[in-house]
């Protein structure tokens, strides 16, 4: 709920700590979270000046837990929470596509840039399709560094297919995308984009998927989608992707329709045991 009063200054570590407390409200039964227009702003502001203040492309370390679509599905954003454990016990990536289709989008974005505020070192925030470049191939991943933010994402082009493409699991080579924008891809052009540069594993969000995560291309590449029962029009799992410091990665579920603990620090959320496996090795 958005409220509206004066405008305020630089927003103080005490006034951060305030609105993480009332976001964190919100998992109480009937309780509103209210945040004036104000403090949205401030936020907002907050949070542009620390996204500016890092890179593009993100060189992150594990331990680290990775996160799919949310679509404004607060409550079990909350209960994602419950199982990775809150900020800054555990170090977060949230792949894009926060807002949107769900009930709780403000709430959403809100609590994800006040912990990104608060823990710019644990906490990365990708851009996803919801939220012009010339270049039609990545020729380096120089080129995602180089990308100039803000910008607005083109109809055609790198930062285009960066957003949008998807993995065909029927075809080999580039396809036609039915989303009417950008292109599928197939594993034997996954294979190549990985041996080109040098890289193990593809994790990525924007699909729903039927159990929270959906291996592609001998498991070099994984969808994951965190927000369970999506739209309250399908029975999919949500999914929260663990990956320790040697490198060995594992799922727990979120199911749908799972409770939520009313008490700060406790769950009672179904937490299904962890499937491990190594991902990364060769």
């Amino acid at each position: 709920m958005l409220t509206t009063k004066s405008s305020m200054g630089a927003m103080e570590g005490a006034v951060l700590d305030d609105v993480i407390h009332r976001l964190l409200e919100g998992r109480r039964s009937g309780r509103q979270v209210q945040l004036s227009e104000a403090e949205i702003r401030q936020l907002c502001l907050e949070a542009k000046n620390v996204f500016l203040g890092q890179p593009n492309l993100l060189d992150l370390h594990p331990p680290i837990k990775i996160c799919g679509d949310i679509h404004g599905q607060y409550l079990d954003l909350l209960k994602l929470f419950e199982i990775g454990g809150f900020p800054p016990n555990s170090t977060y990536l949230f792949l894009g596509d926060y807002v949107d289709r769900g009930k709780q989008s403000l709430e959403t974005i809100c609590l994800l840039l006040a912990y990104k505020v608060k823990y710019p070192d644990k906490f990365f925030l990708l851009r996803g399709n919801h939220e012009d470049a010339k270049i039609n191939r990545l020729n380096s991943l120089d080129q995602i560094r180089e990308i100039s933010r803000p910008i607005e994402i083109p109809d055609y082009g790198l930062l285009c297919d960066l957003l949008w493409s998807d993995p065909d699991p029927k075809n080999q080579g580039w396809g036609e995308s039915n989303r009417g924008v950008s292109v599928t891809f197939g594993s034997d052009k996954l294979a190549e984009f990985l041996e080109k540069h040098d890289l193990d594993l593809v994790c990525r969000g924007h699909q729903v998927v039927e159990d929270g995560y959906e291996f592609f291309g001998e498991r070099k590449l994984v969808t994951i989608f965190s927000a369970p029962n999506y739209c309250g029009e399908f029975d999919n799992a949500g999914a929260l992707l663990s990956i320790d410091e040697s490198l060995c990665c594992s799922f727990e579920i979120l199911k749908p329709h799972d409770p939520i603990s009313t008490t700060p620090g406790s769950s009672n959320t179904t937490k299904a045991a962890p499937k491990k496996v190594n991902l990364l090795s060769r």
